[in-house]
C-alpha cells in the first residue's frame, strides 16, 4: 500500500509511519520537518500546510492519516488528495460533558483562530469542526484518542509515574478511590490505525484502552518500576488543593488526577474500539518502556507535568 502520513515526525504520526514501514508499505510523510525526522524507510516531502500540500495535490494514496489540529488544513487535505481510505485522529476532548459517564454530546464546532488561546475546550471544538469537514466529503476512520502514552510522549503526564516510582521511597499519590483512569499506548494505537487502513475500517471510535480505578493503574506501574520498600502515600484531595497542587498537568501538578468535573474524561467506552481491533498491551509494559524513554530524556530534567521534590515533601509532611 502507498500510505501518506500528514505529519510523521513526532509521537503518534511518527509511530504510524514507522509501523507502516515495518509492514512493508510505501510510506510518504508530509511535514515541515522542523519538529523531528521521519522514520527510516519513509520518504519525507517538505510541506507547509499553511500554503497547501504543494506537489502532493491531486495524488492518489491507498491510505491517508491526518493528525492535524487545524480545520483549514484538514479541509484542504480532504479536498486536495485522492485516497481509498482516510484516517483522522481526533480527541476525546470533543465531548462537552466530562462529568457524566457515557455522555456523547460534542462541543460546538469552531474554525481556526490564531489569536485565540488553544484551551482544551477550543481544541475539542476545532477537532469537531475538522471531523465535520471530512464527513462532508467522504467516509472516514475517525479515532477520538484519549490519553496517549508510551515512548515519545513529551507531555510528562503518564511518564511522571514510572519516573517517580522508579526512585522509590514514600510516593505521594491522589486519594481518589472513585476515579477511573485509562490510556492507550502509542504503538498500539499506531498498529490499529495501520490495520484499519489495510482493512478499510470506517466509523467513529473512542480510541482508548479499558478503564480501571486509578489506584489499580498506579499499582501496576509501581509493580513494574518501583524498587522493594516503595510506599504509595495517599493524599486527600483537600490537602492537594490546600497546597496548590494542580490536577492532570502543568507545574506543581499530580498527573492523572482529575477533578470531579472531569472524572468521566478517562471513563470512555473502549468496547467498540476493542471489537474493531484495537489491542492494548499491559500497562506494566508501557510503564517499563516509558521509564526507558524518561531515562533517555533525564530523570531530573525540568518537567511539563508532575510534582517537584519540594512540593511532594510538603504533602508527605502534611499527612504525617
Amino acid at each position: 500500500m502507498r500510505i501518506l502520513v500528514l505529519g510523521g515526525t513526532v509521537f503518534l504520526g511518527r509511530a504510524v509511519a514507522g509501523e507502516a514501514v515495518r509492514r512493508g508499505h510505501d510510506v510518504v510523510c508530509a511535514a515541515r520537518g522542523e519538529s523531528g525526522v521521519v522514520p527510516d524507510g519513509a520518504v519525507h516531502v517538505p510541506v507547509d500546510r499553511n500554503h497547501g500540500l504543494g506537489s502532493l495535490t491531486g495524488e492518489w494514496f491507498d491510505g491517508v492519516v491526518d493528525v492535524a489540529r487545524s480545520v483549514s488544513w484538514v479541509r484542504d487535505a480532504v479536498r486536495s488528495l485522492q485516497a481509498r481510505h482516510w484516517t483522522f485522529v481526533s480527541t476525546c476532548s470533543v465531548y462537552a460533558d466530562h462529568a457524566t459517564p457515557g455522555s456523547t454530546e460534542t462541543l460546538p464546532p469552531l474554525e481556526d483562530d490564531p489569536d485565540a488561546p488553544m484551551t482544551p475546550e477550543r481544541y475539542g471544538s476545532v477537532k469537531v469542526a475538522s471531523e465535520n469537514a471530512i464527513k462532508e466529503v467522504r467516509d472516514a476512520f475517525i479515532v477520538r484518542a484519549g490519553l496517549i502514552t508510551g515512548p515519545g510522549d513529551t507531555s510528562d503526564r503518564f511518564g511522571y509515574w514510572p519516573n517517580r516510582l522508579s526512585r522509590g521511597g514514600r510516593v505521594a499519590v491522589p486519594d481518589v478511590p472513585d476515579q477511573p483512569a485509562q490510556h492507550v499506548d502509542v504503538r498500539d494505537l499506531a498498529a490499529w490505525i495501520v490495520d484499519s487502513a489495510e482493512n478499510g475500517t470506517t466509523g467513529t471510535f473512542d480510541a482508548i484502552g479499558p478503564s480501571n480505578p486509578l489506584s489499580l493503574v498506579l499499582g501496576e506501574i509501581a509493580g513494574a518500576t518501583a524498587p522493594p520498600g516503595t510506599e504509595l502515600v495517599r493524599i486527600p484531595e483537600e490537602v492537594l488543593e490546600q497546597h496548590g497542587i494542580a490536577p492532570w498537568a502543568g507545574p506543581r501538578s499530580l498527573p492523572l488526577w482529575l477533578p470531579a468535573s472531569h472524572r468521566a474524561l478517562m471513563f470512555r467506552d473502549a468496547g467498540p474500539a476493542l471489537a474493531a481491533g484495537l489491542k492494548p498491551r499491559p500497562t506494566a509494559e508501557t510503564a517499563l518502556d516509558s521509564l526507558e524513554y524518561e531515562r533517555g530524556l533525564g530523570l531530573d530534567r525540568q518537567r511539563r507535568a508532575g510534582l517537584p521534590a519540594d512540593a511532594e515533601a510538603e504533602l508527605l509532611t502534611a499527612v504525617g
